[in-house]
């Protein structure tokens, strides 16, 4: 039994939860407040373990208290434990935010160039010149989609929507031109 849930023995926990939760559904600020005491820490140490940052770890946890707040129906308590459902909720904020942060850099690591180096330029450009041949070898379907995934960056779902072409096939069809680009490339 992990530490996020309530023992069997303590049903009355799960069932104060449940009050706890109706009493938000009801708009009752108190509850809230009993429940952000009872459960912040939690959600804190979640994102914070996952941050690693003192102050994205305090937004997170603004965020999941301001999101029960304006959305209590979200937890269904048959699926698990409130303070379970919280932390999930936690980690997944974080991981989110850690997406979304860019790269910091120093200025003494940031390297000027001198002008093009000429020979990263011409082995840049026979790649780009083999690339082209082999996609002008697969099939014109397969070759468009990996135009799409990777020259024009879409995802898979994002490619499956703009085709319609169902996700799976979309899927295989990358999968097996990837293939087909490294065998001519090794070769």
């Amino acid at each position: 039994m992990g530490p996020l849930e309530p023992s069997p023995l303590n049903r009355s926990d799960a069932s104060d939860e449940m009050r706890l939760v109706a009493r938000i559904r009801a708009g009752d600020q108190q509850a809230m407040s009993e429940l952000y005491d009872r459960y912040g820490k939690v959600v804190y140490a979640v994102s914070l373990r996952v941050l690693q940052d003192t102050g994205a770890a305090e937004d997170v946890l603004q965020d999941v208290f301001l999101q029960l707040w304006r959305n209590p129906d979200a937890f269904d308590a048959s699926r698990g434990s409130l303070a379970a459902w919280l932390a999930v909720i936690a980690r997944h904020r974080s991981i989110d935010r850690l997406r979304k942060r860019r790269p910091e850099v120093d200025i003494e690591d940031c390297v000027i160039a001198g002008g093009p180096d000429l020979r990263d330029e011409t082995e840049r450009a026979l790649v780009i010149e083999k690339v082209r041949a082999v996609l002008a070898e697969m099939n014109p379907e397969q070759s468009k989609l990996l135009e799409l995934a990777f020259f024009q960056g879409l995802t898979h779902t994002e490619i499956a929507e703009k085709t319609g072409e169902p996700l799976g096939t979309i899927k295989t069809r990358i999968r097996s031109g990837l293939q087909l680009l490294r065998a001519k490339f090794a070769g």
